[in-house]
């Protein structure tokens, strides 16, 4: 129904977010009395969820500590092309992408902010 992620610096997630899959804001922060801003994953009526994008309020574990939220996975028509707009955007990889056979290809990378997300493309031919 709706996600939350939390970022050291709101501009450069939002950023990130926007070049990798084209999303959105809208400032919200009027409503909720601090920093927050709504997240616009696509058009009305496409599969998807929206969200939210707040600042961080404690320190995210270090690398190899565990993760300190859930990790969202979106579904791409393109894993490399989405891979490359990634790294271009400042992503690094954490986890390479990898077969489930004969459902898809999945790959994890990490946010400008440390967070953990995935990606997912659909195909019956991955092997």
């Amino acid at each position: 129904m709706h996600f939350e992620i939390q970022a050291d610096d709101c501009e450069r997630a939002m950023a990130f977010y926007a070049a990798v899959f084209g999303w959105t804001y809208q400032d919200y922060s009027a409503f909720v009395n601090s920093p927050y801003w709504g997240v616009v994953t696509g058009d009305e009526g496409m599969p998807g969820i929206n969200g939210g994008l707040l600042p961080r309020p404690a320190p995210a574990p270090g690398i190899g500590q565990g993760t300190n939220a859930a990790v969202l996975t979106m579904g791409v028509e393109d894993y490399d092309a989405t891979e490359a707009k990634i790294l271009a955007a400042g992503g690094q990889l954490a986890l390479p992408k990898y077969a489930l056979p004969g459902m898809a290809w999945q790959g994890y990378y990490l946010d400008t902010e440390g967070n953990t997300f995935g990606i997912h493309q659909p195909d019956e031919s991955a092997d």
